[in-house]
């Protein structure tokens, strides 16, 4: 079992598999150029789950696939069989800009995802495709209904920002509504990469929308990054507040990036890089890694709120 000083168990790895994504989303990567990492610096699907083997015997439970954007690296399902058919009783899940899950949902499904969260920031055509820069919403769309159709489980995430999308919170949460889904309303993270002048929308301002037309209760806190609310109809919504200090206590995860940088907290900047271990069958070596890595995994992150965060998020999957 992984324990970290501060007696948080360590169980849930989020792994990006590819730091390229076909978005430029506002919040995120906007005026980042279309790169191509050379191959010898990613690890192999086969390297990834070596050091992950090894996490799922220390006691890792959860594994979320990440990117950039995971549907475009190619054969991805071959790598969801590989960890399914070493323990089948993993929380196997995804997030993706939904753009290619139409497409690949049910290899997906078939090869032992169970659980997919797909970024759904707006319900209007030129709006999705102002924060995507590029023509997205029919696409994702069509990817989420193909999800629900093969029976994965859906969470949307939606990133609110003043004056862009802040109008249609509750327009998302009617859709993920009458789609039988959750919904997990995100506040911005500030961060270097993002478009210049753009603004939070706080989980006060958010709950105050939603109040407008809903009366909800909160929920009890749950080793999650998010809070959860019920309406009086049962139905379900989150919201992550990234810079509440809950965020932190209950945090169980780490991360694997796909050139093997394993990081312990997603605004701290140290990391660990375990490529070399494995790529030398060091096992024992990989293991210190991960050890070390867990035993100085922080408090909480060293984001202050009056500052911007560096971390390139598609590189380590946000």
């Amino acid at each position: 079992m992984l324990i970290d000083s501060y007696n948080r168990t360590i169980d849930y790895i989020r792994v990006s598999v590819t730091s390229r994504c076909n978005f430029r989303c506002l919040y995120c990567m906007p005026n980042t150029p279309f790169e191509w990492e050379p191959h010898e610096n990613i690890l192999r699907y086969e390297e990834m789950f070596e050091f992950l083997r090894l996490a799922i015997d220390e006691g890792v439970k959860k594994i979320r696939i990440t990117g950039g954007e995971p549907l475009l690296r190619k054969d991805l399902d071959v790598f969801v069989k590989m960890l399914y058919d070493y323990k089948q009783s993993l929380d196997l899940a995804l997030t993706t800009n939904g753009y290619y899950l139409k497409e690949y949902a049910r290899k997906l499904k078939d090869a032992g995802l169970k659980r997919v969260n797909v970024s759904l920031d707006s319900l209007k055509p030129e709006v999705a495709a102002k924060i995507a820069q590029k023509d997205v919403l029919d696409k994702v769309i069509e990817g989420i209904e193909e999800a629900i159709k093969v029976n994965l489980k859906v969470k949307l995430n939606s990133v609110i920002m003043r004056n862009i999308n802040d109008d249609e919170i509750l327009d998302l949460l009617d859709y993920a509504k009458s789609k039988n889904v959750t919904i997990r309303f995100i506040e911005f993270m500030e961060n270097e990469r993002a478009y210049p002048g753009i603004k939070r929308v706080d989980a006060k301002n958010i709950l105050d929308k939603i109040s407008k037309k809903y009366k909800f209760e909160k929920k009890e806190k749950k080793a999650e990054a998010s809070d959860y609310y019920e309406l009086e109809d049962g139905y379900v919504f989150g919201i992550i507040k990234p810079h509440d200090d809950e965020f932190c206590k209950s945090c169980n995860r780490i991360r694997l990036t796909a050139e093997g940088y394993l990081i312990p907290c997603l605004f701290f900047t140290e990391s660990y890089n375990i490529k070399e271990a494995i790529r030398k069958n060091d096992i024992k070596k990989a293991a210190e890694i991960l050890r070390d890595v867990v035993r100085n995994k922080p408090e909480k992150n060293d984001w202050q709120e009056d500052e911007v965060s560096t971390r390139a998020f598609w590189e380590t999957g946000g």
